[in-house]
C-alpha cells in the first residue's frame, strides 16, 4: 500500500493520440517516453498501476465527469482499504503509532469519498430537476386545456 503520483504526458512514440485517451503514468515511466504535464497530477494507490508504471484505473481517464467522479470515489475507497489492511497486520505493541496513522488516513480518505458521493448525488438530483423542467417547458398549451391567449 502506497500512494503514488501519476501524470498525463506528451511525447508518445508512434501515432499521436488525443490527450483524453492517454493513460497516466509515474514520473519514472514518463522519463523514458516523454515529458510529464505537471498540472495533471493525481494521487492513486500503487495497486492501480500496471507492471510498467502506467495507471490502469479509470479515475481521471474518462471524459464523462459523472463517470470520473464515480471512479475517483472508487479510488479513494481502494486507498482506504489498503490502509485498513496494513493496519490490521500491525501489532499494537510494536506498531501502535503507525497503526493509528494508517487508521486516521483511512478515515480521512473515506470522509473524502463520502463527500464526493454527496456531491455526486446532488449533481444527479440537479440534472434530474433540469431535465424535468425542460420537459415541462416544451409542453404544448393545448395539452393543458387552454391557449396562451385565453388564459
Amino acid at each position: 500500500m502506497a500512494d503514488v503520483y501519476v501524470y498525463r504526458f506528451t511525447g508518445w512514440e508512434g501515432p499521436a493520440q488525443p490527450d483524453g485517451k492517454r493513460r497516466r503514468a509515474t514520473l519514472e515511466t514518463i522519463r523514458e517516453i516523454g515529458d510529464p504535464i505537471m498540472e495533471s497530477q493525481i494521487v492513486v494507490d500503487d495497486a492501480e498501476l500496471d507492471a510498467n508504471g502506467f495507471f490502469c484505473g479509470s479515475v481521471a481517464n474518462d471524459s464523462d465527469p459523472t463517470e470520473d467522479l464515480t471512479n475517483e470515489i472508487n479510488s479513494l475507497n481502494l486507498r482506504a482499504d489498503a490502509r485498513d489492511g496494513e493496519a490490521r497486520n500491525l501489532d499494537e505493541a510494536t506498531g501502535g503509532a503507525h497503526k493509528y496513522m494508517l487508521q486516521l488516513e483511512s478515515r480521512e480518505l473515506r470522509k473524502e469519498a463520502h463527500k464526493l458521493q454527496r456531491q455526486q448525488k446532488q449533481q444527479s438530483q440537479s440534472a434530474s430537476a433540469a431535465a424535468e423542467s425542460e420537459d415541462h417547458s416544451d409542453m404544448d398549451f393545448a395539452q393543458l386545456g387552454s391557449s396562451p391567449t385565453t388564459g
